[in-house]
């Protein structure tokens, strides 16, 4: 008797989330109070245009390095582009997936809270943000490594790192167990 081949279904694509349409309005309109055009800043974030055009058209679903990038070169923190705290989305990345908890606003600082958890395996490696943003990390379970590329730093539950992340930098499990993590990023005025 013949073996069949197991049948391997895959969910179909949902497409993009509902919010990707607001992103892409906000991303769209501050590269405009910039007057930069779309080529000029998939070139400075290091993103195709083709990218940058479906974010900006709502039709991509962004990544969490590639919402960095760009907002690394708007000079916004990543909230700018992120709808209202009734849908501020999970955001995920190679590695880290993270969901925004708030956002507090200060004379020389916005802050941005996440909760953040880590997969073991893949590494991510991060963009630079805009020029003195901090990053604090406190664990709570796992160890993580993470920090800039060329100097990362490790901690384990009940550990803390802060680094200035103007500089690319990585986030990674080490081991087999997810971090889980709270993020804490600290975006000064210009």
């Amino acid at each position: 008797m013949p073996l069949t081949p197991p049948i391997h279904r895959t969910a179909p694509d949902p497409g993009p989330d509902p919010g990707a349409e607001d992103v892409g309005r906000r991303i769209r309109a501050l590269r405009g109070e910039r007057g930069l055009s779309l080529s000029a800043l998939a070139r400075l974030a290091g993103v195709g245009k083709a990218t940058l055009s479906g974010l900006e058209n709502g039709t991509r679903n962004p990544t969490l390095e590639t919402l960095y990038a760009i907002t690394a070169q708007l000079g916004v923190p990543l909230t700018a582009v992120l709808s209202g705290p009734a849908c501020w989305p999970t955001v995920r990345g190679a590695a880290v997936s993270a969901i925004l908890l708030e956002v507090f606003e200060d004379t020389d600082a916005t802050y941005e809270l996440y909760r953040m958890l880590v997969a073991p395996g893949p590494e991510q490696l991060s963009p630079a943000h805009q020029r003195g943003v901090t990053e604090h990390i406190t664990v709570f379970a796992g160890v993580l490594r993470a920090g800039p590329v060329d100097a990362p730093l490790t901690a384990a539950a009940g550990g803390h790192l802060r680094w200035t992340s103007d500089v690319p930098h990585v986030y990674a499990a080490v081991g087999d167990e997810e971090v889980a993590a709270s993020l804490l990023l600290r975006y000064p005025r210009r």
